[in-house]
This record gives C-alpha cells, structure tokens and sequence, in this order.
C-alpha cells in the first residue's frame, strides 16, 4: 500500500497535534515527500542580534532572532510571509529544504514563534545559523537563512552583560 502525504495532511497534524508532529525522528521526516516551498519576498533576512561570529561565551548563554522583511508566526499559522525561526547547530550542511525541518539536537524549533533562547552547551566550539520556515516547518523559496557564525564556549568566558558592555563600548 502506497500513501501519500499532502500538505492538507501534515496541516491536519499540525493542527490537531502539533506536539507530537513537531517532534518526529528525523529518519521518519527523511521519509514524506518533497513538497511545495512558500515564496519568501525580495530582501528578507535572518541573523544574530546580540552574538556575532568569534564570540567567547559562557556554557549558558542567551541567543536572539532577528528577521527582517518577513513576520514571525507560530507553526500552523499560515500567513503570508511569515514563518518562525529554527537554530542549526553544528549542522555541516543545511538540511534539505523542499519537507518539514526534523525537530533534533542540533536543529532546534521554535514554532511558538519565540525570537531568543537561552543555550546550554558544553566547552567547545561550535557553528550556528538560523533558518526561517513557514507554518509547516519547510524552508521558504528562495531560503531565509543566516551565514554561519562560530563561537567558543568556554567556562572561563565573562558573563553575557559583561560581553555586550563590551561590545557597546566599542560602538
């Protein structure tokens, strides 16, 4: 038996239990069939507010969302051009762009439509990047998504204030 899944489909879970759906094994999402991408408009762009590439910060840190040119909207939602925003850490290529974005370790959701987060991440270095994502989790056309940053979290690292205190009095 062969089965298909639409859009109307992966709306219906959405909708009636986006919990679960929102969650599913990456390999299950590997699985549904490529669908079609909502247009982003000319222009739109995401990145870091208050953390930049070369930053040093501390195992426990706050990571802010902007997005220009779009709305944010909760997954679910459809409106035009709006979308909610995904964090990639340590992802060596974007995940494929044409179905719904895995809910992972290192591919985080925020379909509440949430513009920060707080992290709590091991000494190390790491890459992020954002993606933004229309109400059914899949990347608009063309993609919405910011160049990689790389940070160092370090226990030694200063306080995220003591940071950004820096960084204004270098403004």
């Amino acid at each position: 038996m062969n089965i298909s899944i639409t859009r109307g489909v992966i709306l219906a879970l959405l909708l009636l239990g986006s919990a679960q759906f929102n969650h599913l094994p990456a390999d299950e999402f590997a699985t549904a069939a490529a669908l079609p991408r909502s247009p982003s408009p000319d222009g739109a762009e995401v990145d870091f507010r208050n953390i930049q590439d070369g930053d040093q910060l501390p195992l426990t840190f706050v990571v802010e969302f902007r997005i220009s040119g779009m709305g944010i909207a909760p997954a679910g939602t459809q409106i035009e051009n709006t979308g909610h925003h995904h964090l990639l850490i340590d992802q060596q290529s974007p995940p494929p762009f044409d179905r719904p974005l895995p809910a992972t370790d290192h591919l985080r959701h925020f379909g509440k439509g949430q513009s920060e987060t707080e992290l709590t991440l091991p000494a190390g270095e790491y890459t992020l990047q954002l993606l933004f994502a229309d109400y059914l989790h899949i990347p608009h056309q063309p993609p919405v998504i910011s160049d990689k940053i790389i940070i160092l979290v370090s226990a030694d690292a200063p306080s995220q204030e003591s940071h950004e205190e820096n960084t204004m009095d270098e403004s």
